[in-house]
């Protein structure tokens, strides 16, 4: 089983890639199309606008499916989508068709990483989830280090060409997840109770908050470089500082190898807040990766916090949904950025990140639940 597990790190590491690298990729494209860096974000807004649409009733479409059957099919199509990106990029289509692309691809990518999630379950006991999560935390950060810096030198040579590289990475779970077939969600009881209620509700609002953070920081580092006088390709400079940061933070979690308490959560949500507002001053390129910094040293810690507690509020029978709804409200925070990017100023997208973590910090410190875990 250790090398089925293997196996699905490196799926789990490589489905993400896309996502890594999409923000300096689409800038990079948008670029010589548009004129403006800026506009990579509306492919990314519709990316993640489809995904919150798609995630949870594409996940229930699997409910009855091998969740590794479904999780390739939903890779397949989304291996489609972006490789129509390429094409049309690659022929100078009009901007607007590489839009709805990306919308196609976002449409499943929620339920694809709730399924990837949900696997983990069947590969895995309870006894050594949370080192899983926390190794996978750490390898998902590799990502998001490579993927950004892959994508920019890439797309300094030639933007498709990068668009290229993070398909076929991001397809890897086609050959890396064995069959399981085992891998079936039991059937919903009459017990099983709503998703949406309170005790989940929070941690997804914590979720949505270090989404849009994080955002902020990666949709927005080509325009940081710009703002600073740099080159656009010098926008990996925040997110390689934010992203190695991240890869620390999991690496801590999986030595630890303990839950955090609720009053930990509340420190880190809070330190991320500062975080975010030292980036949003942006008084010097110094001050602005220190607080890159900071927030990536939160993110793997809380993200693994989230998806053990979750994983416990989740009724059996819906735990691919409720992981898709994770993602989701974490692409709600992408929305949001990258709203703010588009139609507002860098400073106050950066700055509503810093908002929103100290609203999260607020609501773990004040709303109560039975649950040990919240």
């Amino acid at each position: 089983m250790r090398g089925v597990l293997r196996r699905w790190f490196a799926s789990n590491a490589l489905l993400a890639a896309p996502q890594a690298a999409a923000p300096v990729a689409f800038a990079l494209l948008a670029l010589p199309l548009t004129g403006d860096a800026k506009s990579g974000a509306a492919i990314v807004m519709a990316m993640t606008a489809a995904q919150v649409l798609g995630a949870v009733p594409v996940a229930r479409l699997g409910r009855t499916f091998n969740a590794v059957t479904y999780l390739k099919l939903l890779v397949v199509i989304r291996t489609l989508a972006f490789s129509t990106i390429a094409f049309l990029a690659a022929w100078k289509a009009p901007f607007l068709l590489m839009i709805i692309a990306g919308a196609a691809a976002g449409f499943v990518n929620g339920a694809a990483s709730g399924y990837m999630r949900a696997i983990l379950n069947y590969i895995t006991g309870p006894d050594r989830l949370l080192k899983s999560l926390g190794i996978a935390a750490t390898l998902n950060e590799v990502t998001f280090v490579a993927a950004p810096v892959a994508a920019s030198l890439l797309g300094s040579i030639s933007p498709p060409l990068a668009i290229v590289a993070m398909t076929v990475l991001g397809s890897a779970p086609l050959q890396l997840i064995p069959r399981l077939p085992h891998a079936r969600a039991p059937p919903a009881a009459a017990t099983d109770g709503a998703l949406l209620k309170p005790s989940i509700l929070l941690w997804l609002f914590c979720a949505m908050a270090g989404g849009a953070a994080v955002a902020a920081i990666e949709v927005g580092a080509v325009a940081l470089a710009l703002d600073s006088a740099f080159k656009p390709g010098f926008g990996i400079i925040f997110t390689v500082a934010l992203c190695i940061a991240s890869v620390c933070g999991g690496v801590w979690v999986s030595v630890r190898n303990r839950l955090a308490q609720r009053r930990t959560v509340i420190l880190l949500l809070a330190a991320a807040a500062t975080g975010m507002a030292l980036v949003s001053l942006r008084r010097s390129v110094e001050v602005s990766v220190v607080g890159c910094v900071i927030v990536g040293l939160m993110i793997a810690p809380l993200g693994t916090y989230y998806s053990v507690v979750l994983d416990g509020l989740a009724p059996p029978s819906k735990r691919a949904e409720v992981f898709a709804l994770l993602r989701t409200a974490n692409s709600v925070g992408v929305i949001f950025s990258s709203a703010m990017l588009t139609w507002t100023s860098l400073t106050w997208a950066l700055g509503a990140g810093s908002v929103l973590f100290a609203g999260a910090a607020v609501a773990v410190s004040l709303v109560r639940f039975g649950t040990k875990h919240t």
